[in-house]
């Protein structure tokens, strides 16, 4: 797989890996952290009795408000401006008439566009009274997902980062999701290279600074097997078993990487202060 800078790619996915500049750096940060914004203030409005689609229409509010534009609306013909995920729905959710209820888990998933760059960002939310279960799921996942990050610098490769994250979830006793992984991201929404959330330690590519991707780990609480609904986009696990994600957009630094989309305000687990 070929290395290229950044610059001097054009705006779509050529197959190539984009190495970018310090200023394209600023450019990540500050989209990455209006998508962080976005859901620490959409925190607030999660809550038991409310549709997912007024969660829809509060997050484009939020969103343009913060100067940005939601990257999903309309994107492969996706009628939404964020993904919400509740309880066996593993991802790709579509904000509709469904109100959430008591004990629900949910993952909100959202990308910012704004002056040229995305950023990709999802939490786990907890309503009320969540099982013990479904907040150690939730705990594992976000956990896997910094284990992950943890290994991610210059010289590492691909495996290593898919093997942190799967040989903690197994060592928990869950599953991951392999129908769907991380990506590249930047100037484009999903780029190469794609980024496993499974593997074995040295294998794969090896990762050279500048590099963007997002590393967004899908943990189950039962088997691994998911399947697409009739929508073209819910993602169910067959045994109907419950999922949680979290997603950080990085850059890979000379010393390691810096999360984008890390919260200001400390609100990166909203699980853990479930809403009621």
């Amino acid at each position: 797989m070929n290395f290229i800078e950044a610059s001097f790619e054009p705006l779509k996915n050529t197959g190539q890996i984009k190495i970018h500049s310090a200023e394209d750096f600023e450019g990540m940060r500050v989209v990455g952290q209006k998508a962080a914004q976005t859901l620490d203030l959409l925190s607030e409005f999660v809550r038991p009795g409310i549709s997912t689609q007024s969660l829809d229409d509060k997050a484009v509010e939020i969103i343009r408000d913060l100067g940005a534009v939601p990257a999903p609306l309309n994107y492969r013909g996706f009628r939404r401006s964020i993904c919400t995920s509740i309880n066996h729905v593993v991802c790709h959710g579509i904000p509709g008439e469904k109100v959430l209820r008591e004990g629900d888990i949910m993952n909100v998933d959202v990308t910012l566009y704004h002056e040229g760059w995305h950023g990709d960002h999802s939490r786990m939310y907890g309503l009320g009274d969540t099982s013990v279960k479904a907040q150690r799921l939730m705990d594992v996942t976000y956990d896997a997902l910094m284990q992950g990050i943890q290994v991610t610098k210059p010289g590492a490769t691909l495996g290593d980062i898919g093997h942190a994250i799967q040989s903690y979830a197994e060592l928990n006793r869950m599953t991951i999701v392999r129908d769907f992984c991380g990506h590249g991201l930047g100037r484009i929404f999903h780029d190469t290279p794609n980024i496993l959330h499974y593997g074995r330690p040295g294998e794969g590519l090896v990762l050279r600074e500048g590099m963007f991707f997002t590393i967004e780990p899908m943990l189950n609480l039962g088997k691994p097997s998911v399947k697409v609904l009739g929508d073209g986009w819910t993602a169910v696990t067959r045994d109907r078993t419950l999922s949680a994600q979290f997603e950080h957009s990085i850059g890979v630094t000379a010393t390691g990487c810096e999360i984008f989309t890390k919260s200001l305000n400390g609100s990166d687990t909203p699980h853990r202060n479930p809403a009621g």
